[in-house]
């Protein structure tokens, strides 16, 4: 393929997402520090109990969500240790099926069954900014339509680095020409901080736009691994009265021993069937505290029904997030994400500026052979 077709591929791709990946930009900056940000907002964390508190019956603790909130059901209960340890998240709605947008969350202590807080629904500056860096207040067609953004950066980025080579023939690596004008100096430290970032953009573009399908993600989970898990209870209506929480945890911390719970999916929400509490455990490396591994346990009897690795396209998600939010290193690492996402910034403006200088040249110059051809007239 000849340099222009490649210099016309980075040219579109570029300008197309530039816009989107500015703002994905933008809202990613608060969002690398959520925890930090949610600590300094005042969350409520548990007291300080002697280290071997045990924890109460998790039946005890859905007992004090219920009487929280008594006109809404449990969806689902998850723990978050490293950023609220010894305290349970009930996640509550008016139905089972309700949005996300409309569910509310019940803050329990884990060891004492009782509740801590019971927060009205944050729609805040980090509500906002989330909404906007997932689907743009869309919902899945805004997911889908930023993560075909993100592979337009992705070709963008792929173009540029074909178009680098030929560029920097007669140049030094890193040279700025500060004694030029500012167009060839703003190319020059565009072509410099796009070549040394485009690691990093590479593999947030590409995991942003995996993180993107998500829902579809979890749609073919269902129609697959999770109806093929769940088929013996296929036309049975759903149970009346359902059996102990904590029984059926017990049972899938026997089942999967070398992982612990990470959350469980109520019956008849969305990972879960009718008839199971669906329990999910995570590993305890650096790599299988990314997986999740679902348990389905009877919510009757509390027997294990099935117990499966997840298929490898909802591996290829999980593992692809912490890439994406760079939240598995500290906040060492937290402060290099930032770096980088400013630096990106840097890039996609000096691409737009770049562009915008172009186009006036390119307009003045056919101004000035208008002119020239009318006064040859």
């Amino acid at each position: 393929m000849s340099i222009r077709k490649w210099y016309l591929i980075h040219k579109w791709s570029s300008l197309v997402c530039t816009a989107f990946l500015l703002m994905l930009c933008l809202t990613g900056l608060p969002l690398i520090f959520h925890e930090e940000i949610e600590h300094l907002s005042g969350v409520v964390e548990a007291p300080i109990m002697a280290e071997n508190t045990p924890n109460a019956s998790m039946d005890a603790v859905a007992d004090a969500a219920r009487k929280q909130r008594p006109q809404e059901v449990i969806r689902f209960m998850f723990w978050e240790q490293d950023e609220h340890p010894n305290v349970t998240l009930v996640s509550m709605a008016k139905s089972m099926d309700a949005s996300p947008d409309d569910s509310n969350i019940v803050l329990v202590d884990s060891r004492t069954a009782k509740v801590l807080d019971a927060p009205p629904p944050d729609r805040g500056f980090m509500y906002v900014m989330l909404k906007l860096h997932i689907d743009m207040f869309a919902g899945l067609p805004g997911m889908l339509f930023l993560g075909f953004m993100g592979l337009l950066f992705a070709v963008a980025i792929i173009s540029g680095i074909v178009l680098y080579h030929p560029f920097m023939r007669r140049l030094d690596f890193g040279t700025v020409r500060r004694e030029k004008q500012a167009r060839l100096k703003w190319l020059d430290i565009h072509n410099l901080l796009g070549v040394a970032t485009l690691v990093w953009a590479l593999v947030v573009g590409i995991t942003g736009t995996i993180n993107t399908l998500s829902q579809i993600v979890i749609m073919v989970w269902q129609g697959d691994q999770m109806a093929d898990m769940i088929a013996p209870y296929k036309g049975l209506p759903p149970p009346v009265k359902l059996g102990s929480l904590q029984d059926s945890i017990d049972t899938a911390k026997k089942a999967v021993p070398d992982m612990h719970v990470s959350f469980v999916a109520f019956p008849g929400s969305m990972f879960s069937s009718p008839h199971h509490y669906t329990v999910f455990l995570k590993g305890n490396t650096p790599v299988t505290s990314r997986l999740l591994r679902p348990a389905l346990i009877d919510a009757q009897t509390a027997q294990l029904t099935d117990t499966r690795e997840m298929p490898w396209y909802v591996k290829t998600l999980l593992l692809s997030q912490p890439l994406h939010f760079g939240d598995y290193g500290g906040l060492p690492l937290k402060v290099i994400w930032t770096l980088l996402d400013l630096i990106t910034i840097v890039v996609l403006g000096s691409g737009l500026y770049l562009w915008l200088k172009r186009h006036q040249h390119v307009e003045q110059r056919i101004q000035h052979l208008q002119q020239a051809h009318a006064e040859t007239l």
